[in-house]
């Protein structure tokens, strides 16, 4: 076959990412207090990351939302991941960005339980992206970083653009879309895309 036709042969399973947070060490011991681990409530399908019990709120210039899911495990530093109809409800200027380039990004504040955050740099909205191992990316004929598009079908099927290859083995393949895109596309966690 040719790449075309793999790409047909073997389409691509959305998982829909709704607003969460990445704490760093320093920041969950601010929010949940000194020693505090964070408790693992469902394992997600990217190898050892996990949605947690813990939640917090998120303030921005006008109101807040509540009820923010944090993901581990802990990473170098925080990253707020919402959407660009959360970014407008709490008036949040996030720039689009690929997940762990915060550089410049948006100021935003977390509250927990126990304390307080404010972060001069940290709130995204996450760049549409797809996991893959090496070898799907072999088989898909597609390079790390490369941006590519994907379809969907459906009664609001439509065709989503700059979409971030990931390859990594240490990954397994999966496309995120944030929950924006995929009411769009009327997508639910599980459905299937097709790569172009």
């Amino acid at each position: 076959m040719n790449i075309k036709e793999n790409r047909a042969s073997k389409p691509v399973m959305v998982n829909v990412s709704n607003r969460h947070i990445h704490l760093c060490a320093a920041d969950a011991e601010t929010l949940f207090g000194v020693g505090h681990q964070l408790l693992n409530i469902k394992n997600l399908m990217q190898p050892g990351e996990f949605a947690c019990k813990e939640t917090v709120s998120i303030v921005g210039k006008r109101g807040q939302i509540d009820s923010v899911r944090i993901l581990g495990p802990l990473r170098t530093i925080t990253q707020v991941e919402i959407s660009q109809t959360d970014a407008r409800k709490i008036a949040v200027s996030a720039p689009v960005r690929p997940s762990g380039v915060t550089s410049n990004s948006a100021p935003i504040k977390i509250v927990g339980p126990v304390g307080t955050v404010e972060l001069k740099e940290g709130c995204i909205v996450a760049q549409r992206h797809l996991h893959m191992t090496v070898a799907d990316a072999a088989f898909y004929g597609i390079a790390n970083g490369e941006l590519i598009s994907v379809s969907c079908s459906g009664e609001r099927g439509l065709i989503f653009q700059n979409i971030i290859a990931r390859v990594s083995d240490a990954m397994t393949l999966e496309c995120h879309l944030d929950t924006d895109e995929a009411n769009a596309a009327g997508l639910k966690n599980g459905a299937l895309v097709t790569i172009l």
